[in-house]
């Protein structure tokens, strides 16, 4: 079963079949013209206008995922807006780091929310997924991306970038959220 993973970034595609390999199941990319505008409110909107723009040219399967990094201190922010909270990976990691300076409540958490689009356009599935943390006072690791150097997991003393690729499928809000579409898959889609 194939499925268009709606996204323009080919190392994510390539990096979920990887996670899900030996399933029967092959994510690739939408056929050219995707380029949605994401102006959902919610991970959950953001994640069916995606699903959406890829069903509109593919009218396939299609999935798609949208997620960040929600910090309670900071009223849930940079939340849907992660990916454009600063210029750049860096710049991102220390505006958070500036903006929790003097601050002792720095719980946080990764949300990723996906949405699975059957081939007549209707909506299938959606799943959520959690990983629950907090924001460390420095970054450690050299590993994932994104904020992964300050999230610090719940009950752990690593930060998302010092666990190994393994360690981080088993337990990201990406892998929870995916297991969910893929449970739901083997037992309801063909």
């Amino acid at each position: 079963m194939k499925i268009v993973l709606a996204t323009s970034n080919p190392n994510k595609v390539h990096e979920i079949n990887e996670m899900i390999a030996g399933r029967g199941i092959e994510f690739i990319l939408p056929p050219e013209g995707f380029d949605p505008v994401e102006n959902g409110e919610t991970f959950e909107e953001n994640s069916l206008i995606k699903a959406k723009a890829a069903w509109e040219i593919s009218k396939t399967w299609t999935l798609a995922d949208d997620s960040g990094l929600c910090i309670d201190a900071l009223g849930g922010k940079p939340g849907i807006h992660s990916a454009r909270y600063a210029e750049t990976p860096q710049k991102r990691i220390d505006r958070v780091l500036r903006e929790l300076v003097g601050v002792e409540d720095r719980t946080a958490h990764f949300e990723c929310c996906m949405t699975l689009i059957n081939p007549q356009g209707n909506v299938e599935k959606v799943v959520k997924g959690i990983c629950e943390g907090s924001i460390a006072y420095e970054q450690r690791g050299e590993h994932g991306f994104g904020y992964d150097p300050v999230f610090l997991l719940k009950d752990s003393d690593k930060t998302m970038a010092e666990l190994t690729d393994d360690e981080k499928n088993k337990i990201s809000h990406r892998s929870k959220a995916l297991r969910g579409i893929l449970e739901y898959l083997s037992i309801n889609a063909r």
